[in-house]
């Protein structure tokens, strides 16, 4: 009876000492998580029904700022219909881009890795702020597009400084950060078996029917996966509409993202609890296409049993 309890003493000691040594493990990502994540968090949510500007404690209004941000702000609609019309043609072209270059370097091409590094380096470097400073030069009026287009004998638009043109440097800036997609994609093609087009070949399938009825059905799971995560890229898109118009937003707010909307409210203007609230908008929105993402999955994403 004594050397039962020494034993499952013994073993009750071990899984604790185990257990302690997981959550030891875990306590850096524990305190990162509480600290820079659920704090945060927590804190915007309840900023959001206050009035705070920094100098003074919080004052609880309510829904207050939700009210006025929705029914009062004409500049929130201005940069919801900026973002929207950003993500319209960003995330599509993006996606389309990667698509099409993973299509090509799956064709077993000399020298593969060395072309994945290259197409792959604008997606490390194009949220960066020296990339979008660089971006702003080329699309300047003097800068080395609009020289190429007037070298060509084509007098080009001010791109950056008209409000037709703005928005469509940072479209093509984001089209151009398609590496990350494409990298994604070439994963899915590798995991599409061959045996499946050259049956395809032999059924006397053209290249186009094969695409459409092997490769799209079964790259389905991986476009579900690149259409939501740049989705949320793109609606949390800041540096380069940022840097691209100095931080104002312009021409006549045609570059004013809802992020840098919600910099200006909180940094520029100190009135954080109106930013707190537009942050939560945010996320509810990020929320809400990510639902609808899910639920009309069933229709279109198909999984290999």
């Amino acid at each position: 009876m004594a050397e039962a309890a020494v034993s499952g003493g013994s073993a009750q000691s071990g899984r604790w000492s185990n257990e302690i040594s997981g959550y030891s493990l875990l306590l850096l990502w524990l305190i990162g998580f509480f600290v820079f994540t659920l704090g945060p968090t927590l804190a915007s949510i309840y900023l959001s029904f206050t009035d705070y500007d920094l100098a003074r404690p919080p004052l609880w209004v309510g829904l207050e700022n939700y009210i006025r941000i929705v029914t009062d702000d004409p500049k929130f609609s201005d940069a919801m219909h900026v973002t929207f019309i950003y993500v319209l043609f960003s995330v599509p072209l993006k996606l389309l881009m990667a698509l099409a270059v993973a299509m090509a370097l799956n064709k077993g091409l000399a020298g593969l890795p060395l072309y994945r590094a290259i197409f792959y380096l604008p997606s490390l470097l194009g949220g960066s702020v020296a990339i979008a400073i660089l971006w702003r030069q080329f699309f300047s009026t003097d800068g080395l597009v609009t020289y190429l287009m007037r070298f060509v004998g084509y007098d080009g638009p001010g791109w950056i400084t008209t409000p037709d043109h703005a928005l469509d440097t940072l479209i093509i800036l984001s089209v151009w950060q398609f590496g990350s997609p494409m990298i994604v994609f070439l994963a899915g093609l590798r995991q599409i078996p061959r045996d499946m087009y050259e049956a395809a070949s032999i059924d006397g399938a053209s290249k186009i029917r094969q695409f459409f009825k092997i490769t799209l059905p079964l790259l389905t799971p991986v476009i579900f996966f690149n259409v939501v995560i740049q989705t949320i890229d793109a609606l949390k898109a800041f540096t380069p509409a940022f840097i691209v118009s100095h931080g104002t937003g312009g021409p006549v707010d045609s570059t004013l993202f809802y992020t840098l909307y919600l910099y200006q409210e909180a940094f520029s203007f100190l009135r954080m609890g109106n930013a707190s609230a537009l942050a939560v908008i945010l996320v509810v929105i990020i929320a809400i296409f990510t639902a609808i993402a899910f639920a009309s999955s069933k229709l279109w994403v198909h999984y290999d049993d």
